[in-house]
């Protein structure tokens, strides 16, 4: 866990930060010097000494100065952030299960660097029919065996039920409003925690593997 696993060239995320921070300290000198000014003001006009005219025009000022502030800041925080992003840090122990970069690489929005397999623990998810989810609760104990480990089973518990089934977010999900209406039975996924695991189990357990499971009522 917050091991690096990839690291994007900061130089430019670098220079960024650099430069909305000296922007930052600019303004804010600007601030503090309008704040004063108003605050001033603010005391002379409750003495008599200074119309409303001259405290309106300080406060707004000082308003508008403070607004460029908190943009600036909110800019600073950013600029931060994406800094930190440029060392991308793994979430759980785990194994860099694919690779698919390579050092000097453009790294593209939204393609995967790397697949990612945490070590910290597995679970089945495992398409029930709908007619068999009246037996299924939340913390029933569930067999499961691997077909990749024989002679094994492992114990379970039921941690959630899906909330839609398996051809409710299909690519092609299918229109029923045509009246052309062939019932099929619907498939619902049960995500099923394998527990008392040993580093050993955790080795031998590889994601995606097929499994049979059998849940108590």
């Amino acid at each position: 866990k917050d091991d690096v696993l990839v690291e994007i060239d900061s130089r430019d995320f670098e220079n960024t930060l650099k430069q909305v921070s000296s922007e930052l300290s600019s303004i804010d000198a600007r601030r503090r010097d309008a704040e004063t000014n108003y605050k001033r003001l603010s005391s002379l006009y409750d003495k008599g000494a200074v119309s409303q005219q001259q405290r309106d025009t300080s406060l707004s000022a000082y308003s508008e100065v403070k607004a460029k502030y908190e943009a600036i800041l909110a800019q600073v925080s950013q600029a931060r952030l994406n800094l930190e992003n440029t060392k991308i840090k793994a979430p759980s122990n785990g194994f860099i299960a694919r690779k698919s970069v390579e050092v000097g690489q453009l790294a593209s929005p939204g393609i995967p660097l790397i697949g990612f397999v945490s070590s910290e623990d597995r679970w089945v998810t495992a398409n029930f029919k709908e007619t068999e989810l009246s037996a299924i609760k939340i913390g029933a104990k569930a067999e499961v065996e691997v077909d990749a480990i024989s002679g094994h089973t492992y114990i379970g518990k039921v941690i959630s039920i899906g909330a839609a089934t398996g051809a409710t977010f299909a690519l092609l999900p299918p229109d029923n409003a045509t009246g052309n209406f062939t019932k099929v039975v619907q498939r619902v996924p049960v995500k099923i925690q394998i527990e008392n695991l040993t580093p050993q189990d955790i080795e031998n357990l590889r994601v995606g593997l097929s499994a049979i499971v059998k849940v108590s009522k």
